[in-house]
C-alpha cells in the first residue's frame, strides 16, 4: 500500500514535509478530532493546523513556538502547501496547547500505528533469535525527561527537580513502540502500564524494576514467558544445576532451576513455580547479571539474547531524545509537554514508515533525520531525497549561471 503511493508519486511539486504529512490519512485525523470533539470551540486553530504546527517542529528542530510560527509564515506558498489558511501565531499555538486534549495525539498514534502495522512487522530489522523467532516480543522500560521546576511545577520529582516519566511497551516486531505512558517521574515502573500481562505465548523483556512477586504468578497463569533480572536480595534455593555446552556461549557462567523461597514469595504463590536463573558475565561492564525466567526448556543462549534485546529500547530512547524534540517543550503545562511528545512519537512512526519502505540503503536515524530536515522545505519526492541526495559535491551539467557581482558600497 504506502509503496505504491511513493512509487507513483515521484513528480509532486509539495514540499517534503507535506508529503510526509499525507501519510497520515485525513479521515483518520477528522475521526479522531471528532471521537475527542477537539475542534469545539475552536474556529480557526484546530487539530489538523496544530497538528501540523507541531509536526513542522519536530521535523525542523524548532525550540520555540516563534520558531513554528516563522518558519511556516515564509511565504503564503508554503503556507497554503501544507493545507493551512493562515500560518499559526505564537499565541494561538500557546492557547491551543494548553487547551486541546492531548489524547486526540495519543489517539492518532495508535491508530496510525494499527493501519501501517503490516507494513512495519514486513520490514523490520531487529536480531532474530532463532529457537524463538515467530514469537511475540514485548520489551518495557521507561526514561526520565527532566523539567525545570520553577517552569513546570506540576512536575515534582525531587526537592529541586522535575521531571516526567515515559513507560513504553516495546513491540520487537514492528520494532517500535505500541503502547506508552507518561507520568510523573516519581511514579514506579512497575505502575507505569496498565497492562502488564498479555495473550498467550507473549514473551515480555524487562528490567528488575519490574521484578514483583504477583505480577510473575499472574504471567505464568496467562502463559506468558517473563526473562527479567532478578533483585540481589531475593531468596530463593537451587533445585537443580543444568549442563552449559563446552566450546560455546563461553560468557553463560551458570544455568540453574530454582524456587523462590522467600516469605514473601510463599505467601504470594510464586514460590511453588519452578523457575529457571541464568548467569551470565556482561565483559563490557565485567559484571554478572541474573536473568530470571519462567522458561524451562529454551537454551541458555536464547534466554540471554532474549534479555540483551533490551537494548533496542533502550536505542530508541535514545534516538527520539537525539534527534526529536521531546527535551525542549514548547508549553509549559501538562497538556502541552504530553500534546508534544505525542507529536513526536507520531513523528517518529513516520520517519521509520519512509526509511524502511522507500531507502534502498540503511541509514543511522540520526544521518536519516537530518537529510529529512535538511530537505523539509524542498519540493522534492521522499523517493529522490531517500535514494539520489547525498554527500559530495555536485556540478552543475546545464549553462552555469552568471557569477554574482559584489558591489564595494554594499552597506555605504
Amino acid at each position: 500500500m504506502v509503496l505504491t503511493i511513493f512509487e507513483t508519486n515521484k513528480n509532486t511539486n509539495a514540499p517534503l514535509i507535506r508529503q510526509i504529512l499525507d501519510l497520515v490519512p485525513s479521515w483518520m485525523l477528522a475521526r479522531c478530532t471528532e471521537a475527542h470533539k477537539s475542534d469545539k470551540g475552536r474556529s480557526r486553530y484546530k487539530t489538523f493546523d496544530q497538528f501540523v504546527a507541531l509536526t513542522f517542529g519536530q521535523l525542523n528542530k524548532c525550540f520555540t513556538l516563534s520558531d513554528i510560527s516563522t518558519g511556516i509564515g515564509v511565504s503564503e506558498t508554503f503556507i497554503s502547501s501544507l493545507g493551512l489558511n493562515q500560518s499559526p501565531a505564537r499565541s494561538t499555538m500557546s492557547d491551543g496547547n494548553k487547551k486541546r486534549n492531548y489524547k486526540v495525539f495519543e489517539t492518532l498514534y495508535d491508530r496510525l500505528l494499527s493501519h501501517y502495522s503490516h507494513i512495519l512487522s514486513k520490514r523490520y530489522q531487529s536480531h532474530i533469535i532463532k529457537e524463538i523467532e515467530d514469537r511475540s516480543i514485548k520489551l518495557i522500560d521507561s526514561t526520565i525527561i527532566s523539567l525545570c521546576l520553577s517552569m513546570f511545577d506540576w512536575a515534582k520529582f525531587r526537592t529541586a527537580k522535575g521531571g516526567i516519566k515515559i513507560h513504553t511497551c516495546w513491540d520487537d516486531t514492528m520494532m517500535i513502540p505500541d503502547v506508552v505512558n507518561i507520568t510523573l517521574a516519581k511514579l514506579h515502573d512497575r505502575y507505569g502500564l496498565e497492562q502488564l500481562v498479555f495473550a498467550k505465548g507473549t514473551i515480555i523483556v524487562e528490567d528488575r524494576a519490574y521484578f514483583d512477586f504477583l505480577l510473575m504468578l499472574q504471567r505464568v497463569k496467562a502463559e506468558n514467558v517473563f526473562v527479567t533480572r532478578i533483585k540481589t536480595n531475593t531468596v530463593y534455593e537451587t533445585i537443580a544445576e543444568l549442563e552449559l555446552p563446552n566450546d560455546t556461549d563461553q560468557d553463560i557462567l551458570r544455568d540453574e532451576i530454582i524456587k523462590l523461597s522467600g516469605n514473601k514469595a510463599i505467601k504470594t504463590g510464586i514460590g511453588e513455580v519452578r523457575l529457571r536463573l541464568v548467569h551470565v558475565y556482561k565483559a563490557d561492564e565485567n559484571k554478572i547479571i541474573e536473568i530470571i525466567t519462567n522458561q524451562l526448556d529454551w537454551t541458555a543462549r536464547t534466554i540471554a539474547d532474549l534479555y540483551k534485546k533490551r537494548w533496542d529500547i533502550e536505542l530508541f530512547f535514545k534516538a527520539i531524545k537525539q534527534n526529536l524534540q521531546i527535551k525542549t517543550f514548547v508549553g509549559t503545562s501538562k497538556n502541552a509537554v504530553k500534546s508534544q511528545i505525542y507529536i513526536a512519537l507520531i513523528t517518529y512512526l513516520l520517519l521509520q514508515l519512509i526509511v524502511r519502505t522507500i531507502a534502498k540503503k540503511k541509514y543511522a536515524f540520526s544521518n536519516f533525520v537530518e537529510k529529512i530536515r535538511i530537505c523539509l522545505t524542498f519540493c522534492l519526492t521522499l523517493y529522490y531525497v531517500c535514494n539520489q541526495v547525498g554527500e559530495g559535491a555536485k556540478k552543475i551539467r546545464g549553462k552555469p549561471q552568471e557569477e554574482l557581482a559584489f558591489r564595494t558600497d554594499l552597506f555605504s
